[in-house]
């Protein structure tokens, strides 16, 4: 079964995003082994520890970075970079970085660089509205009727 990674920065700390984040991880489960992969947060106002731990995190699989200046994604493109890199890869992470964002070294590492928009989203429920996506995303190439 081919594997979708979310690797983020940070330890999601609200109940109501865990709860949905888990829902949509069952949701998943018929379309791929889909999990969490949480780095810590770095306490030093500098990014390096950060994009270190997530650059480790990036080997192997296809890697698609969330990031406001990447090109700029809607469902439907995400289910093709999706479902493109499935074909070639069995594993796919996708990858959030911190408040701070990451290093060039990370960016450079990713296969692709994606924006769900200019808008700011608090990090844990990005993670949140991401992990819904991709279960969309995934929808869309099975030509299910959740996406409307």
């Amino acid at each position: 079964m081919k594997k979708v990674t979310v690797v983020a920065v940070g330890k999601v700390k609200e109940s109501f995003i865990r709860d949905g984040i888990k829902e949509y991880d069952k949701r998943l489960a018929r379309f791929c082994d889909f999990s969490v992969k949480e780095c810590d947060e770095s306490k030093r106002e500098d990014i390096e520890d950060e994009s270190k731990s997530l650059l480790k995190e990036m080997s192997g699989g296809y890697n698609i970075l969330t990031d406001r200046g990447g090109e700029s994604v809607d469902s439907e493109s995400l289910a093709e970079i999706l479902g493109a890199a499935l074909i070639n890869k069995d594993r796919v992470n996708f990858i959030i970085g911190g408040s701070r964002g990451v290093t060039d070294e990370v960016k450079r590492a990713a296969d692709k660089v994606i924006s769900f928009g200019k808008a700011t989203f608090p990090h844990m429920l990005f993670r949140l509205m991401l992990t819904e996506q991709i279960y969309r995303a995934f929808c869309i190439n099975a030509h299910l009727p959740y996406h409307k």
